[in-house]
């Protein structure tokens, strides 16, 4: 089976400093992989460089087969909004916009109809247990609920892949485990990818692969698991 997601060599540094030092990643459709590695070793950079949001200096990653470096910013935002989805540790919810406004965030930008978007937004949150929460402001949302609205967002647009940056990192151990499982089962049904970067054991124990990254390479694969939603 051809990868969603390939790297190949990639390379990004900052000064002297080699954040990815010649990476290779294969990511398939369904794959729940997790990054892990000590702080600085290149994990969110290898996330921000596989969802576009950073050029690498050397190497290239490819969408289904297409290199995403060709593409200019406005490109690589447009595949940031439809093809890629994206659960940051805060949330990131716009605090002004409304639990479905900000579940709609993406399929809004890319210029979709609000009656269609709004819909879709509200579908999932109720699928994610926030069903009568729809019209509520962030500020008014626990941690663990915020979250769910995050991984609406990411999913409403039925991505390839989601992207996951310590997604748990704010929430007690049983609201991680939680959110977790909400998201796991949410792609399970989409098919869409996961990439989670994590210092949480627990919560890379959830994931089908585990690459372990030290000074920007990968320094462990452990493949032998079975995800668990």
């Amino acid at each position: 089976m051809n990868p969603v997601l390939a790297a190949r060599g990639l390379v990004k540094t900052y000064g002297d400093v080699h954040a990815l030092a010649g990476m290779d990643v294969d990511i398939s459709a369904g794959d729940v992989l997790a990054v892990v590695g000590p702080s600085g070793s290149g994990k969110t950079t290898l996330l921000h460089v596989l969802s576009g949001i950073l050029r690498a200096d050397g190497g290239e990653v490819f969408l289904d087969g297409r290199a995403i470096g060709e593409l200019n910013e406005t490109g690589r935002s447009a595949l940031r909004r439809t093809a890629f989805g994206f659960v940051f540790q805060s949330g990131m919810l716009v605090a002004e916009l409304t639990a479905e406004e900000n579940a709609a965030l993406p399929m809004l930008l890319a210029g979709g109809s609000r009656e269609e978007s709004l819909g879709a937004a509200r579908l999932w949150l109720s699928r994610l247990g926030l069903q009568g929460l729809e019209k509520r402001l962030p500020g008014r949302l626990s941690g663990g609920q915020a979250q769910r609205v995050a991984i609406a967002r990411a999913l409403a647009h039925r991505p390839r892949v989601i992207f996951a940056d310590e997604p748990t990192g704010a929430l007690d151990t049983r609201t991680g485990q939680e959110m977790m499982t909400a998201l796991l089962r949410a792609a399970e049904e989409t098919g869409a990818a996961v990439v989670i970067v994590t210092h949480d054991k627990a919560i890379a124990d959830r994931a089908l692969r585990v690459v372990e990254i030290q000074d920007g390479r990968i320094a462990n694969t452990d493949s032998a698991r079975a995800v668990s939603a």
